[in-house]
């Protein structure tokens, strides 16, 4: 197992709730709502969550995940039916974590965190197929969604800055001949393996269990903001998934079956019709696969097909970088950035202008063209395109 392969946001992951509203029914309140989320899930560099662990209680999260959230009130057993994994990788080990990791971990669980991590209130735009959509609650064009883009926060990127320093001290034969000395690994069936395994692990279930306390603040600000039951506003999971993850999975390699590490960095799982890994009401027509865009662009829905097998069950995450944040900063200004979304009615709340520079429209490749060739590929077909209304970033 590669952490270099992973990296050090683990399980950076996206959740995509529906609604039954439409833009007509919120964007009276838009701005308001906007406030709420913002004031009621924190987050910019560094942001702490408004709840306080002991380190026994956030070990319990670490092998927990989401079911910890549940069981504390944040959200219902229906979201763990539409989590990857039931929103918790049963291999984690606390005890293989260090107390710098705990630390930093402690106070940041619950909060949304900075760069490209966002929350976004959008509506659908398009319907590619209907059939497919209708399963996954997507029924109508101006159907209100919300989409929740965030990982394990400084816990996650403690875990593998601890394992690749135990890695590079322990297979110290093995950077000479990588490219990269972040790319060190170490061999299955060896100890360091196994215990990054179960550290990984530890931090891929912290951020299940983030996004669905973040997940619960946002259906208190919908129903607070509009004055509305939860019920009534039909706000559910349509699915969580992960990226930036190690699994254990049987695929065929040279025709022949064999139990592997896949490393999924940048990529998402896009499983078709049948897997049992899907929930049972997604079952029929396959995994939901979520491809965020930029802010202010677009995000897709699509769904996992068979010949996606040609890349394990993989495809695309998101859009990705085009245009270093660096450069970014030099070529945009967060006040122009957030007053050019406004004249297209797009509001944005961010905790800096720093954040809304580096992640303005254009740095980023276009997510049309990523959702066209994921679907030309054979790796996930388009279910249904959804446009920004508003936007909490980091």
């Amino acid at each position: 197992m590669s952490p270099g392969g992973i990296g050090f946001d683990i399980n950076c992951g996206v959740r995509l709730l529906r609604t039954n509203l439409t833009e007509a029914d919120i964007r009276p309140k838009l701005p308001q709502l906007l406030d709420a989320i913002f004031k009621n899930v924190p987050s910019g560099l560094g942001s702490k969550g408004k709840i306080r662990l002991s380190a026994t209680q956030l070990k319990e999260v670490l092998e927990r995940g989401a079911k910890w959230a549940i069981e504390n009130g944040y959200g219902t057993e229906k979201d763990l039916e539409h989590t990857e994994e039931q929103g918790c990788m049963k291999t984690a080990d606390a005890s293989k974590i260090s107390e710098k990791a705990m630390k930093r971990g402690m106070p940041q669980l619950g909060s949304l965190g900075a760069g490209n991590h966002f929350l976004e209130i959008q509506k659908v735009e398009k319907i590619f197929l209907p059939e497919v959509a209708k399963v996954f609650g997507i029924e109508n064009e101006n159907q209100v969604t919300v989409m929740i883009h965030t990982g394990s926060r400084g816990f996650g990127h403690q875990v593998c800055t601890d394992y690749l320093q135990i890695l590079e001290h322990a297979f110290r034969d093995k950077i000479r001949e990588l490219p990269d000395r972040e790319l060190v690994y170490a061999p299955a069936g060896t100890k360091e393996c196994d215990d990054y395994f179960a550290a990984m692990s530890c931090a891929v279930n912290f951020a299940f269990c983030n996004r669905q306390m973040i997940n619960h603040w946002v259906r208190e600000s919908f129903a607070k903001t509009l004055g509305m039951k939860e019920e009534d506003m039909g706000l559910e999971l349509v699915y969580g998934l992960c990226h930036n993850v190690c699994k254990i999975e049987e695929h065929k390699i040279n025709g022949e079956k064999k139990k592997v590490y896949l490393h999924r960095k940048g990529a998402c799982r896009s499983l078709p019709s049948g897997d049992q890994r899907i929930p049972k009401d997604h079952r029929s027509v396959g995994q939901a696969v979520l491809l965020p865009g930029d802010l202010g662009s677009a995000s897709f829905v699509l769904v996992g097909v068979e010949s996606a097998k040609e890349t394990f069950y993989s495809t695309a995450h998101g859009a990705g970088r085009q245009m270093s944040r660096t450069k970014a900063r030099r070529t945009y200004r967060g006040e122009q950035v957030k007053a050019s979304l406004a004249q297209r009615g797009i509001l944005v709340r961010s905790a800096s202008w720093k954040v809304l520079a580096e992640e303005a429209p254009g740095v980023y490749k276009n997510i049309d063209e990523v959702a066209r060739v994921s679907e030309e590929a054979g790796i996930g077909k388009r279910v249904a395109r959804l446009v920004p209304l508003g936007c909490v970033k980091g």
